[in-house]
């Protein structure tokens, strides 16, 4: 994102609080690089903001195992209650239709079919035709490529894999390392495409260039 600044010739100033009013582009008038102040300043924020978001996960992932130890389940209540739920099964294995069973629990047809849906004939059709999962598949995602899709639009899976990567320091830089199906890997590679284009930073286009040689074994 400073490549990006500095190229664009816009400085980046923080207004409030203990860096205020410091040019967190400011560069060396003869060499072109960030000054030391600013790149000390730069990763002692970067890894503020990574410490917070992690603890911040765990946070999350100890608060959701703490509600399933006592029963709760997250998302949303299903329309028909559990005490209903083998009324409703039972009328539908005895012929009755799933209209009829909607407008006698006063939901709607898509409720019922979620109660049944392990009983619904396309339930068993898919079920016997589906392809066998994927299984995850750990790659390393250079940062360039990380920092450009983490401020992109992304679906949930790819927003997901993203967040629970791992990150790997690797001298000035670091890398990401992604557990997630090839399937999400090869979106994410797309999602990226801007850093291939004649107007990305020349180490953008070599980190996306990186990550797809690395996705590309996925298929071979």
């Amino acid at each position: 994102m400073l490549d990006v600044l500095h190229r664009d010739h816009l400085a980046l100033c923080i207004h409030d609080g203990a860096f205020s009013a410091m040019d967190l582009t400011a560069r060396h008038p003869r060499t072109g690089e960030l000054l030391s102040t600013v790149k000390f300043m730069v990763q002692t924020l970067a890894a503020a903001g990574e410490l917070q978001r992690d603890l911040q996960r765990e946070l999350t992932y100890d608060g959701l195992r703490a509600a399933e130890a006592k029963g709760n389940k997250g998302g949303r209540r299903p329309a028909i209650a559990a005490d209903k739920t083998d009324d409703v099964r039972a009328a539908y294995l005895g012929g009755q239709s799933i209209a009829s069973l909607a407008r006698e629990y006063d939901v709607s047809r898509g409720a019922i079919r979620t109660a049944v849906a392990d009983l619904l004939p396309e339930y068993a059709a898919a079920d016997r035709d589906a392809p066998a999962p994927e299984l995850p598949v750990v790659l390393d995602m250079p940062g360039k490529v990380a920092d450009f899709l983490r401020a992109t639009e992304l679906e949930p899976a790819e927003r997901g894999a993203l967040d629970q990567g791992v990150t790997v320091r690797r001298g000035q830089g670091y890398a990401l390392r992604l557990s997630t199906t090839p399937e999400v890997h090869r979106q994410l590679l797309n999602r990226c495409q801007p850093l291939d284009n004649a107007t990305a930073i020349p180490a953008q286009r070599k980190a996306r260039r990186e990550y797809a040689n690395r996705v590309k074994t996925l298929g071979e």
